[in-house]
C-alpha cells in the first residue's frame, strides 16, 4: 500500500488534478481512494501501509486511481459516496458533491445562535441537493420536522435515497420548489441554504472536476448573488419570530455586504475562516 500511495500522489500531482470535493490535496485523496477500493476503514491508514496486496486488490486500486486521472471526475462520483464528518451520503452526478461549511455549524446545533435545540420544531433546507443538510438538521434538532426543497427532480431522487438510508422518511419531507415558491405559508425556526453562488466569471474558469457537477447547482448569476437576493427578500415571511437564517455564499462576502449595507450579517467561524457563511435572525431581516 505504501508504494501505491506514493505512486498515486505523484501521478495526481503530475496530472494537475484539482481537489475540493471532500479532500484538499493529493495525499488525502489518494489515501481515501486506496482505502475505499480495499474496503478498509477510512480513518485507519497507518497500520496497513506495509500490507501486501493480492493481485486482484492491486488491480482494483490501480483502476480507481487511473479513472481519477483519466476522467478528472471527483472522487465522490467514482466511489458513489461523500462524507460530512461522520455522516456518509450517497451521491452521483445528479447532485453536487456535499461540502458545505454549514455542516460544521450543525455539529454544534448552531450554538450559541440557537439557545435551545429542543425548541426547534420546524426546519428547512433550501436547495437541498443530496439532502445532506436536511439530514444533519434532523440529527441536530431531534424535535424538528424538516422540509428539504429543491427545484431538481434528479436531486430529489438522490435526496430520497439518503433520507431513506437514515430512516428519516417520517421527519424529512422532500418538496420540489423553486426556493420558497411551493412552500406556501410554511414557517420555520431554522432555515439553512447552500444555494448556487458561483459568479459567472468563475463559472467560465471552472476546472474539469467541477464540470461534472450539475451546473444549475453552481451558477449564481453575474455576481454570484442571484439566489441569495431572492432568499433574503423572502426569508422573513417563512421564519418564525426569533428564527434563524443560515446561508453559505462562497467567496462573496464583500459583494453581499455592499449590496445589503443595512443588514447586520453575522459571520461565524468555520474551518475556512469567517467569510463563507452568514447568519441573520428574523428580527434582523426587517432592516432590509
Amino acid at each position: 500500500m505504501r508504494d501505491l500511495l506514493r505512486f498515486a500522489v505523484s501521478r495526481f500531482r503530475e496530472a494537475g488534478l484539482v481537489f475540493g470535493h471532500g479532500t484538499s490535496n493529493a495525499y488525502d485523496e489518494a489515501a481515501y481512494l486506496i482505502l475505499h477500493a480495499l474496503h478498509l476503514p477510512l480513518d485507519t491508514l497507518e497500520p496497513f501501509l506495509d500490507a501486501r496486496l493480492t493481485a486482484t486488490e492491486r488491480e482494483a486500486v490501480l483502476e480507481l486511481l487511473k479513472r481519477r486521472v483519466r476522467e478528472r471526475r471527483p472522487a465522490a462520483y467514482l466511489t458513489r459516496e461523500a462524507w460530512l464528518g461522520d455522516f456518509r451520503f450517497y451521491v452521483d452526478e445528479r447532485v453536487i458533491v456535499p461540502r458545505s461549511f454549514i455542516a460544521e455549524l450543525l455539529r454544534e446545533q448552531l450554538a450559541p445562535w440557537v439557545a435551545d435545540p429542543g425548541a426547534v420544531r420546524a426546519a428547512l433546507d433550501l436547495c437541498t441537493g443530496s439532502g445532506c443538510l436536511a439530514i444533519l438538521l434532523a440529527h441536530a434538532f431531534p424535535e424538528a420536522q424538516v422540509d428539504a426543497a429543491d427545484l431538481s427532480d434528479d436531486a430529489l431522487e438522490v435526496a430520497s435515497r439518503n433520507v431513506s438510508d437514515y430512516g428519516l422518511a417520517d421527519r424529512v419531507r422532500l418538496v420540489r420548489s423553486d426556493l420558497f415558491e411551493a412552500l406556501g405559508e410554511s414557517r420555520y425556526d431554522v432555515i439553512v441554504s447552500n444555494p448556487p453562488y458561483v459568479a459567472q466569471a468563475s463559472m467560465e474558469a471552472l476546472p474539469p472536476e467541477y464540470l461534472h457537477e450539475p451546473q444549475q447547482a453552481l451558477a449564481g448569476g453575474p455576481d454570484g448573488l442571484q439566489f441569495v437576493r431572492r432568499i433574503l427578500a423572502q426569508a422573513r415571511r417563512h421564519l418564525n419570530p426569533g428564527g434563524l437564517l443560515v446561508v453559505e455564499i462562497g467567496h462573496n462576502r464583500e459583494a453581499l455586504e455592499e449590496a445589503f449595507p443595512n443588514l447586520p450579517f453575522v459571520w461565524p467561524e468555520t474551518s475556512a475562516g469567517d467569510r463563507h457563511v452568514f447568519l441573520l435572525h428574523y428580527e434582523d431581516l426587517s432592516a432590509g
